[in-house]
């Protein structure tokens, strides 16, 4: 599993329903895309559930990276993203665990996602004993607990799909979780979103728990 984002930030009176409705035409045209467990088509409205700008930032979720890569580079369709709103950046992150909710058969309406970064020294313990050598085994232990607090949240009434997964470039972890709820109830989220439309072709081949 490989997850892949990227935002459009948009200007403060930018007529987000020019947003909607590109989505209405151009995402059911994912609805089959071979190699794709989801993509969720998010918005963040400026003055809507706290959010400051106006955006546009599809969430995937990618069972072969072959289709994601094709998809970027090989003219599968990011094409149309450059060519309307010029090439943005496109963020990526090495899956760690994935879970099915409780509202897996419900629509999806809402998003949340936390980004949180990794400390550089995930061995420093403030408990440790004095002169206790590092075993470098403080990121795994890191990763450990929020593939368990992924899990936990993953059984909430509302959850359809919950996922966890890291950057190793930027050493960043990114908790995206699906919602049937009109708003995230995650108060852990950085930023919250309005989901427009849900493409999952490859859903049911997305892990279930750990990625490894």
């Amino acid at each position: 599993m490989y997850a892949k984002q990227y935002e459009i930030t948009l200007p403060a009176d930018y007529d987000m329903g020019i947003i909607r409705k590109r989505v209405a035409v151009g995402g059911p045209t994912m609805d089959d895309r071979a190699g794709l467990g989801l993509k969720a088509f998010v918005i963040r409205e400026r003055g809507v559930d706290g959010s400051p700008v106006n955006a546009y930032a599809p969430f995937y979720l990618w069972n072969d990276t072959g289709a994601m890569a094709r998809f970027l580079v090989g003219g599968g369709g990011f094409q149309n993203i450059v060519r309307d709103f010029g090439r943005p950046a496109a963020y990526h992150w090495t899956g760690i665990a994935c879970h099915a909710g409780p509202a897996r058969e419900a629509t999806v309406r809402a998003a949340s996602r936390r980004l949180t970064a990794i400390p550089a020294d995930p061995d420093a313990d403030p408990d440790a004993e004095p002169g206790r050598e590092a075993d470098g085994l403080g990121l795994a232990a890191l990763i450990e607990r929020e593939a368990e607090e992924l899990r936990a949240l993953a059984h909430g009434e509302g959850v359809h799909t919950a996922a966890l997964a890291v950057d190793p470039h930027s050493w960043q972890l990114v908790r995206f979780v699906l919602w049937a709820d009109a708003v995230a109830p995650d108060e852990d989220a950085t930023e919250r979103y309005e989901v427009l439309h849900l493409s999952a072709p490859g859903l049911a081949d997305l892990p279930e728990g750990r990625t490894w």
